[in-house]
């Protein structure tokens, strides 16, 4: 897959809710691609993360 298919990908992770899977699908466009759109994203989702689940969820 490429970083844009991994992008995409986690998009539809994070839509449905499945927060560890599009972080997943996230660093591995991230990995392909270190520009990639997915960095912000998974960012993005560890700010969520980290403000809504602060007790279950610790970078």
């Amino acid at each position: 897959m490429t970083a844009e298919e991994y992008y995409q990908q986690g998009n539809c992770y994070r839509k449905q809710g499945r927060w560890a899977d599009a972080i997943n699908q996230y660093t591995m466009a991230e990995e392909l691609d270190p520009d990639s759109p997915a960095v912000e994203a998974k960012q993005m989702l560890n700010d969520i993360m980290g403000y809504y689940n602060k007790d279950m969820y610790n970078p």
